[in-house]
């Protein structure tokens, strides 16, 4: 079973930082799996089934968590949920109007939003090199979607309503997973629920008469909606909220920041797009940044940073 499996797996095995960055791999190679989804079934309707069936397969590990922990984790899951499903209903509406260039690029602006959203909010001041490496990669991201040729359309518009609840949402989750003790596995199941009912539910309000559309059957939309589901669902929440547990907004922000560039590289070798010279810089750039952050600071800055929070 997943959920057996991924709950054995040790912190020491799986440091927040390679976490991270296996999420940033696997979501950029999610907005063309979203693409071919969205040709069978409405917005609403991927969200629900890849939320949903996530759901199903954690429901036996969720049943065994222990009455206490239940309650714990739907109090950090009602409010995030809201949040995923903001989010969520913003980047699959975006994908389906924008290319998948400019919706990980105007996705990435949260590099330079969550500092602010943490500073103003939370009272932490993020250190002088987190800057630096937001502003690095988000001239990286620019570089590599060529994003300055182009115009801002609906789709553009939604990806920037998603990155600005992105900032919001990492800083509520950061905080809220650090003052309770939450199983991350049990709280992805419990978003999982919520999000993918809150979805089925504006599906049915959206449709004529409240008949439900029927479910494809093509094979390929089934083959996008599990590795959504398994992959960009059931384990990257999984880590993501693992690893929020045990790292700053800013710093799970740049390092999923990378999307940008593991999308580009899906696209290259899997779908045989081209990539001109300047957006390699770009991807390069990009993943510097990730590496420097997820690097442990020298004695002096690791000695300097808590007066920087203060």
């Amino acid at each position: 079973m997943p959920a057996s499996i991924l709950s054995r797996l040790s912190p020491a095995r799986l440091p927040p930082a390679l976490l991270l960055l296996l999420i940033a791999g696997i979501w950029g190679s999610s907005y063309s799996v979203v693409k071919t989804a969205l040709n069978w079934y409405p917005v609403a309707g991927v969200i629900a089934i890849r939320f949903l069936l996530t759901a199903g397969v954690l429901a036996p590990y969720w049943l065994r968590l222990p009455a206490t922990q239940r309650r714990t984790t739907l109090l950090v899951a009602a409010p995030t949920s809201l949040g995923l499903l903001a989010i969520f209903f913003a980047e699959t509406a975006g994908v389906a109007q924008t290319t998948a260039g400019n919706a990980a690029f105007l996705v990435s602006l949260c590099l330079l939003l969550t500092p602010g959203v943490e500073w103003a909010w939370l009272g932490r001041r993020p250190a002088g090199r987190l800057w630096l490496a937001a502003l690095i990669s988000l001239l990286g991201t620019w570089l590599l979607t060529g994003l300055a040729a182009e115009g801002i359309n609906a789709g553009d518009a939604l990806m920037l309503l998603a990155a600005l609840i992105r900032a919001f949402q990492t800083c509520l989750t950061t905080h809220l997973m650090r003052h309770q003790h939450v199983d991350s596995l049990g709280l992805t199941a419990a978003q999982g629920l919520m999000v993918g009912s809150g979805a089925l539910a504006v599906l049915a309000v959206l449709s004529p008469a409240g008949h439900l559309p029927p479910l494809p059957t093509s094979p390929t939309f089934w083959g996008a909606i599990t590795y959504l589901t398994v992959l960009c669902t059931l384990f990257a929440f999984w880590a993501m909220n693992r690893a929020l547990g045990r790292s700053s907004p800013t710093q799970v922000t740049l390092l999923l920041g990378s999307e940008p560039l593991w999308g580009a590289l899906f696209a290259v070798f899997w779908l045989g797009e081209a990539l001109a010279p300047a957006g390699w810089l770009g991807g390069l750039m990009i993943a510097g940044a990730a590496l420097w952050i997820s690097l442990p600071p020298r004695p002096a800055l690791a000695a300097a940073a808590p007066a920087a929070a203060s």
